[in-house]
Protein backbone atom coordinates (compact mmCIF):
# COMPACT_ATOMS: atom_id res chain seq x y z
CA UNK A 1 0.00 0.00 0.00
CA UNK A 2 0.80 3.76 -0.60
CA UNK A 3 -0.25 6.23 1.45
CA UNK A 4 -0.14 9.81 -0.29
CA UNK A 5 -0.88 12.68 1.38
CA UNK A 6 -3.63 14.83 -0.16
CA UNK A 7 -0.83 17.83 -1.04
CA UNK A 8 1.40 15.65 -2.93
CA UNK A 9 -1.56 13.30 -5.03
CA UNK A 10 -2.65 17.07 -6.36
CA UNK A 11 0.20 18.24 -7.37
CA UNK A 12 0.79 14.65 -9.23
CA UNK A 13 -1.88 15.06 -11.06
CA UNK A 14 -0.99 18.91 -11.74
CA UNK A 15 2.36 18.61 -12.84
CA UNK A 16 1.06 16.21 -15.54
CA UNK A 17 -1.21 18.47 -16.90
CA UNK A 18 1.25 21.10 -16.97
CA UNK A 19 3.50 19.26 -19.08
CA UNK A 20 1.58 18.15 -21.59
CA UNK A 21 1.87 16.96 -24.41
CA UNK A 22 5.27 15.65 -22.82
CA UNK A 23 5.01 13.02 -20.13
CA UNK A 24 5.56 14.18 -16.58
CA UNK A 25 7.58 12.86 -13.94
CA UNK A 26 9.04 13.18 -10.23
CA UNK A 27 10.46 11.80 -7.32
CA UNK A 28 8.07 10.72 -4.40
CA UNK A 29 9.42 11.03 -0.62
CA UNK A 30 8.50 9.67 2.70
CA UNK A 31 9.25 7.15 5.03
CA UNK A 32 9.84 3.34 3.42
CA UNK A 33 8.98 1.37 6.22
CA UNK A 34 5.52 3.22 6.12
CA UNK A 35 4.72 3.34 2.95
CA UNK A 36 4.32 7.00 3.01
CA UNK A 37 4.71 9.22 0.76
CA UNK A 38 3.90 13.03 1.36
CA UNK A 39 6.15 14.90 -0.26
CA UNK A 40 6.45 15.15 -4.38
CA UNK A 41 8.81 16.71 -5.98
CA UNK A 42 8.00 17.90 -9.69
CA UNK A 43 11.43 17.09 -12.10
CA UNK A 44 11.91 18.02 -15.29
CA UNK A 45 11.81 15.44 -18.23
CA UNK A 46 14.96 15.48 -19.79
CA UNK A 47 13.67 13.51 -22.68
CA UNK A 48 11.40 15.67 -23.68
CA UNK A 49 9.34 13.00 -24.90
CA UNK A 50 5.42 12.19 -24.77
CA UNK A 51 6.15 8.34 -24.84
CA UNK A 52 9.38 8.10 -21.98
CA UNK A 53 10.75 10.26 -19.33
CA UNK A 54 14.15 10.71 -18.00
CA UNK A 55 14.61 12.55 -14.75
CA UNK A 56 16.90 15.42 -14.39
CA UNK A 57 19.88 14.71 -12.54
CA UNK A 58 19.93 17.95 -10.55
CA UNK A 59 16.36 17.64 -9.70
CA UNK A 60 17.07 14.11 -8.42
CA UNK A 61 19.94 15.36 -6.43
CA UNK A 62 17.09 18.41 -5.37
CA UNK A 63 15.00 16.15 -3.91
CA UNK A 64 16.84 13.63 -2.47
CA UNK A 65 18.80 16.20 -0.09
CA UNK A 66 15.12 18.19 0.56
CA UNK A 67 14.00 14.76 1.52
CA UNK A 68 16.80 14.20 4.34
CA UNK A 69 16.74 17.48 5.19
CA UNK A 70 13.17 16.47 6.08
CA UNK A 71 13.96 12.85 7.64
CA UNK A 72 12.71 11.40 4.31
CA UNK A 73 14.00 9.36 2.04
CA UNK A 74 12.99 8.94 -1.91
CA UNK A 75 10.80 6.30 -1.96
CA UNK A 76 9.48 6.07 -5.68
CA UNK A 77 8.70 7.74 -8.72
CA UNK A 78 5.66 9.20 -10.75
CA UNK A 79 5.34 9.91 -14.22
CA UNK A 80 2.56 10.28 -16.83
CA UNK A 81 1.08 8.71 -19.75
CA UNK A 82 -1.01 11.19 -21.64
CA UNK A 83 -2.18 8.62 -23.78
CA UNK A 84 -2.33 5.09 -22.60
CA UNK A 85 -3.55 3.83 -19.56
CA UNK A 86 -1.95 4.14 -16.06
CA UNK A 87 -0.30 0.56 -16.17
CA UNK A 88 3.71 0.32 -16.40
CA UNK A 89 4.62 0.31 -20.11
CA UNK A 90 7.87 -2.35 -21.15
CA UNK A 91 10.02 0.58 -20.84
CA UNK A 92 8.86 1.04 -17.48
CA UNK A 93 9.63 -2.22 -16.29
CA UNK A 94 13.08 -2.03 -18.17
CA UNK A 95 13.75 1.35 -16.38
CA UNK A 96 12.46 0.42 -12.71
CA UNK A 97 15.62 1.24 -10.80
CA UNK A 98 14.83 0.34 -7.65
CA UNK A 99 12.76 -3.01 -6.71
CA UNK A 100 11.57 -0.94 -3.32
CA UNK A 101 10.65 1.85 -5.14
CA UNK A 102 6.51 2.56 -5.26
CA UNK A 103 6.46 3.38 -9.61
CA UNK A 104 3.24 5.75 -9.80
CA UNK A 105 1.66 6.55 -13.15
CA UNK A 106 -0.85 9.29 -13.94
CA UNK A 107 -3.09 8.26 -16.84
CA UNK A 108 -4.83 11.24 -18.87
CA UNK A 109 -6.42 9.14 -21.33
CA UNK A 110 -9.71 9.62 -19.76
CA UNK A 111 -11.41 12.55 -19.13
CA UNK A 112 -10.79 12.50 -15.40
CA UNK A 113 -7.11 11.88 -14.55
CA UNK A 114 -5.88 7.99 -13.23
CA UNK A 115 -3.74 7.77 -10.66
CA UNK A 116 -2.33 4.19 -9.42
CA UNK A 117 0.87 2.52 -7.85
CA UNK A 118 2.55 -0.43 -8.58
CA UNK A 119 5.59 -2.39 -7.51
CA UNK A 120 8.25 -3.38 -10.22
CA UNK A 121 10.43 -6.13 -8.94
CA UNK A 122 12.90 -8.51 -11.58
CA UNK A 123 10.22 -7.39 -14.10
CA UNK A 124 7.26 -8.67 -12.31
CA UNK A 125 4.29 -6.21 -12.11
CA UNK A 126 2.08 -5.87 -8.68
CA UNK A 127 -0.68 -2.86 -8.29
CA UNK A 128 -1.12 -1.44 -4.72
CA UNK A 129 -3.65 0.53 -3.13
CA UNK A 130 -3.22 3.94 -3.10
CA UNK A 131 -4.57 5.41 -0.04
CA UNK A 132 -5.07 9.68 -0.10
CA UNK A 133 -5.06 11.05 3.90
CA UNK A 134 -7.49 13.49 3.69
CA UNK A 135 -5.25 15.54 4.82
Amino acid sequence: MLRLSRTAYLQMIGHAYDCLPEEACGLMAGIAARGSAPAFYPCANDAASSKLYTINPKDHLRADRDAEDHGHEIVGVMHSHTHTDAYPSPTDVAQAPDPSWHYVIVSLRQPEPVLRSYRIVDGNIAEEQVVVDSR
